[in-house]
């Protein structure tokens, strides 16, 4: 069905600053792409936050009837220490302290990416590039951007020229900055005299004798800038130009701007319409950090097996807490965040399965055709899924009132409500139906509570045997328990 037809999606443009119509290059196709992780570590908490964030829009323009070419990528040849044109290579890093190859490096953590985002019900995107795979694309881009004048070759590396091109061009549109700001803000650092200006960026970088990751160019070995990869293969995947251009709010400034300058520069024409940013992801009101010990990672979340929790959460319980603020908005992890998220998820379980057993009327109280096109509404406003989520609320309450009989609906509005809550629900927020949340932690987690309450009861008959041998048992098995004010928690070692 091309629903897209019926109704007006708006998208909030990083580009202009202003919500818009959103109309694509191609009637019922959309280009999207979005930048992947760099494979030198776990996945982290904050990055997930965006991918999902990209999941639930993939979802909702498929849920539309638009045919999608989701791209993205994985940075597998590594990019420099705070993705500078200095320091060292981040994979290579990673390789020298195991003492094992880059590749293995890339496997080990490409694997868990994609097992950390199929846990949590993640659509896989129509196409997975890698940057190791699309060197030949790289250098045949770079060419093309020394032969329009805007970049030098200097002792086997090549540098884009941010003047050169600020002087026909406006390099800093989309983080609003202006060039002039940038020089005056910006000190000299070792190690980039062969830059003309520091505000130059690599395209491409020599290596030096140490440097593993290394292929040959026409400028020497050497290997490709962090920014380059995602221009060559967002072109070659989308063309020229192509719709949608997600990720994080802090790649705005300088790897998103340095794709438009690289486009620009190269083609002639700017690459992206609408420019998406999600923004970050804290936890108890603090930035993520390991040197401060703010840090959680995905599996801790959602095996318990933390300080920072009180539980385990479900995968679904995750995406439900992550959908419950706008992707543009600041979200802050916590565990009462997250307690309530499991409430609202559990209520909203509830009411889908009380559906089947509702019993019709000849005629409806409730307009269910108006309150779907709410939660259409909210969807097009910007994939506004906080207010989808209250409006999933109210589907909720009118099968409690039809429950108990204070609102009536007719057969096709039971069928209505029930496949809107379907789709919104499962197919769009990407939660998964409740007999599918029964995972191994799930199950964990009631029969550890039930033995807690044992244990309580023991205590309470002073029956202390019992009570410190159902702790101590736990603990054999890697079940920690830990009594505090607010009741008893356990946590999986």
């Amino acid at each position: 069905m091309q629903l897209y037809k019926s109704q007006e999606l708006k998208i909030y443009n990083s580009l202009t600053g202003e919500k818009e119509i959103f109309k694509p290059i191609n009637e019922g196709h959309i280009g999207m792409y979005v930048c992947g992780p760099t494979v030198y570590s776990n996945v982290h908490l904050g990055n997930v936050r965006t991918f999902m964030s990209f999941d639930v829009i993939f979802r909702y323009l498929k849920h539309l009837g638009y045919k999608v070419r989701y791209v993205r990528n994985i940075t597998d040849a590594g990019h420099l220490e705070n993705d500078a044109d200095v320091g060292e290579d981040k994979i290579t890093k990673k390789a020298r302290l195991e003492q094992i190859e880059p590749m293995e490096v890339v496997q080990r953590y490409t694997v868990d990416f994609h097992n950390i985002l199929n846990t949590l019900n993640f659509l896989p995107p129509s196409i997975e590039p890698t940057a190791t795979g699309h060197i030949i694309e790289q250098i045949e881009l770079i060419n093309t951007i020394i032969e329009n004048g805007f970049a030098y070759v200097v002792n086997g590396s090549v540098y884009f020229d941010v003047h050169k091109f600020n002087e026909t061009n406006n390099y800093g549109k989309l983080s609003k900055r202006k060039l002039d700001d940038l020089i005056h803000n910006t000190r000299e650092l070792d190690g980039q005299s062969d830059k003309k200006n520091p505000q130059d960026f690599a395209l491409w970088k020599k290596a030096e004798p140490q440097h593993i990751m290394r292929w040959p160019s026409p400028w020497g070995d050497g290997f490709p800038g962090w920014h380059l990869e995602c221009t060559a293969m967002s072109t070659k995947y989308l063309g020229e130009t192509f719709d949608i251009h997600g990720g994080g709010m802090d790649l705005k400034f300088p790897h998103h701007e340095c794709e438009i300058a690289q486009n620009e520069a190269a083609l002639g024409k700017s690459p992206v319409n609408y420019w998406m940013h999600a923004n970050m992801l804290e936890m108890n009101g603090q930035r993520m950090s390991k040197s401060t010990g703010n840090i959680i990672n995905p599996n801790e979340l959602l095996s318990g097996n933390n300080d920072k929790m009180s539980k385990a959460y479900s995968p679904s319980v995750i995406r439900f807490f992550m959908a419950q603020s706008s992707y543009r908005s600041v979200l802050d992890l916590t565990d009462a965040g997250l307690l309530a998220s499991e409430k609202g998820y559990n209520r909203l379980m509830e009411a889908i399965s009380m559906l089947p057993k509702l019993k019709a009327s000849s005629t409806s109280s409730i307009n269910i055709g108006n309150w779907q096109q709410k939660c259409y509404d909210a969807m097009n406003d910007d994939f506004n899924t906080p207010i989808l989520i209250a409006n999933l609320f109210e589907g909720a309450k009118y099968i409690n009132q039809v429950k108990e009989g204070s609102a009536k609906l007719t057969v096709d509005d039971l069928e209505l409500l029930q496949n809107s809550l379907n789709t919104f629900i499962f197919d769009v927020l990407g939660l998964l139906k409740d007999e599918e949340t029964q995972s191994g932690s799930d199950k964990l987690s009631g029969a550890v509570d039930v033995l807690i309450k044992l244990r309580h009861e023991a205590r309470a008959n002073k029956d202390f045997a019992l009570s410190d041998k159902i702790r101590d048992e736990l603990a054999e098995v890697g079940i920690v328990l830990k009594d505090g004010k607010d009741g008893t928690t356990f946590t999986v070692n």
